[in-house]
């Protein structure tokens, strides 16, 4: 069995929040280097959206890996050494732990991991975002695995004709469920259609029975107790025989949709598909990035990648992300391009909740007051 492993921390931005330096980027290669010299990996990559490092691994060691996840910590406090050395922003701040505790669940870096038996061709989409939630990933897996007019597989391919079962997470109440579908694709929407809460952690196929899609569902809000910078969530999506073909798996981001995230984490903004030379963030942090990157999986070997964005065809879609920005830009401080105050408790509201919780009056108090007011006044006309 091989296993496919994305973890991902912004362990420091250059300049802001926006890119990584390249001494943590060749850190980083040097570590993963080394781990494949000693045999820990079979094959990996180094790669980044924004200011996160993403460390793509193949191992068979299956997932939640105390070795793997142990390396991946390693890697991370030492690219967190460069960026103090340096000076950059928010030096290792998704490293929410002095020690590593057995594996990374907890501990701020975000991480995707799939185990499979290989097919004789295995094409496998590994999708960074940055300047987001994980939430951001669940319109497009619903297109991907349950839509008929994005995926016309689910309609003509005999092994997808029966379907997917969606694992979904409730990160507000730790709890997880698992919808047939299509079956249950309007119960499903119901949850999902609310990302900040509820999100995709995996989808199955009910044919091949596997695995074929696993998302990084960790929030740091959640974990922290406070805002500390957005999830910058990580996706693998399998694809071909019996599953999505490549394509399919690509087509949802042509539409720039409206995900939770961009400045400070606190506004909405369009999802903008870009290649890895484009996945800088910068204008008021945004808008929110994702770049999609493509591996044939041989052997436990990484045949690629393939820069799956850096084509035209996508071209439309970053020209109305501009516009959408634009739009939503010129709110300002009003919703809906700032998130519902319900999504901003980890950010200046819950102090200025309390700061002014002893002014406010309530309105059924003064109300009776002034009828009381009248209704004495009125009495003493007619006396």
């Amino acid at each position: 069995m091989t296993t496919l492993s994305i973890i991902k921390a912004d362990t420091g931005g250059f300049v802001g929040h926006g890119a990584v330096h390249p001494d943590m980027m060749d850190e980083a290669r040097r570590e993963l280097g080394r781990a494949i010299d000693s045999g820990l990996l079979i094959d990996g990559h180094v790669a980044n959206c924004g200011d996160d490092i993403s460390l793509i691994m193949t191992h068979t060691y299956g997932a939640d890996s105390a070795l793997i996840h142990s390396f991946a910590w390693d890697t991370f406090q030492a690219t967190t050494h460069i960026a103090k050395e340096l000076g950059l922003y928010g030096a290792g701040q998704d490293l929410l732990s002095d020690a590593f505790s057995g594996n990374l669940r907890g501990m701020g870096p975000g991480y995707a991991e799939l185990e499979f038996q290989e097919r004789p061709s295995e094409p496998v989409l590994c999708f960074l975002a940055d300047k987001t939630e994980p939430g951001a990933w669940n319109l497009p897996l619903y297109k991907i695995f349950a839509d008929p007019f994005n995926t016309a597989g689910l309609v003509i391919d005999t092994k997808m004709h029966t379907g997917f079962a969606f694992e979904v997470y409730d990160l507000q109440q730790e709890k997880r469920i698992t919808f047939d579908c299509p079956a249950e694709v309007y119960d499903m929407l119901m949850y999902i259609g609310a990302p900040s809460r509820y999100v995709i952690h995996s989808v199955r196929s009910k044919t091949l029975d596997e695995t074929a899609a696993a998302t990084s569902t960790q929030r740091l809000s959640l974990i922290a107790g406070k805002y500390v910078g957005k999830d910058d969530p990580v996706m693998i999506v399998r694809c071909q025989s019996g599953l999505p073909a490549v394509g399919e798996a690509l087509e949802p981001f042509a539409f720039p949709y409206t995900v939770a995230g961009c400045m400070r984490g606190s506004h909405h903004a369009p999802f903008l598909p870009v290649s890895t030379d484009h996945g800088h963030p910068s204008r008021f942090d945004g808008p929110p990035r994702v770049v999609a990157l493509g591996f044939q999986i041989h052997d436990g070997k990484m045949i690629g990648p393939r820069d799956m964005f850096a084509d035209p065809a996508f071209d439309r879609a970053r020209d109305q992300a501009g516009e959408i920005m634009d739009y939503l830009r010129r709110h300002g401080p009003f919703e809906p391009h700032r998130l519902p105050l319900e999504d901003l408790e980890y950010t200046t509201m819950a102090e200025l909740t309390k700061r002014h919780a002893d002014r406010w009056t309530s309105m059924t108090t003064e109300v009776m007051t002034t009828e009381d007011a009248e209704s004495g006044a009125g009495a003493a006309r007619v006396g």
